[in-house]
């Protein structure tokens, strides 16, 4: 298995990674970790419809989705990892998901977020969720689509601090 994208998207499977990353990336295995997917029926059978054959779908909790990354159950499968949220890669790695890079690609504003770009908002907890992913050694950069360039999250930060 080889992990070529860990990515928060709060869409999760969507149009901008099935017809962007997927291809980008080459991956062959999508994988959702995110307990409420996980448990609800008709959003994992939405998501796996939505992806063609020719990938294999995996929605499961963040805990079971550590443990399968772990494993050599995936074999040579090129792996886009998706979550919602901060926590959730957080708790993925902290479970032991082989996470170096992660990608922020869209987390949505809503109530006590604070906008640092047109497609990210962090809410306290996100920033502090990500600082812990950093000081574990973890490269966080925002990249919506695959044609823009990388940016450190770190050079968000001023923005939601009001630095600058």
């Amino acid at each position: 298995m080889k992990l070529v994208l860990a990515r928060i998207d709060n869409r999760l499977i969507h149009g901008q990674v099935l017809e962007a990353w997927v291809p980008n990336i080459h991956a062959n295995c999508i994988i959702v970790a995110n307990d409420e997917v996980a448990q609800t029926t008709m959003r994992r059978l939405l998501m796996e419809a939505a992806v063609p054959k020719s990938i294999q779908v995996i929605v499961n909790t963040v805990e079971a989705v550590a443990h399968l990354l772990n494993s050599a159950e995936l074999g040579d499968a090129r792996v886009l990892l998706l979550f919602a949220t901060a926590r959730d890669a957080l708790l993925a790695f902290r479970a032991g998901a082989p996470i170096t890079t992660l990608n922020l690609g869209n987390m949505h504003a809503g109530a006590g977020k604070l906008k640092c770009s047109c497609t990210i908002a962090l809410a306290p907890e996100d920033i502090e969720d990500l600082q812990a992913l950093e000081a574990a050694g973890v490269e966080i950069v925002s990249q919506c689509v695959p044609t823009e360039r990388e940016v450190a999250w770190s050079r968000m930060l001023p923005k939601v601090k009001g630095e600058g």
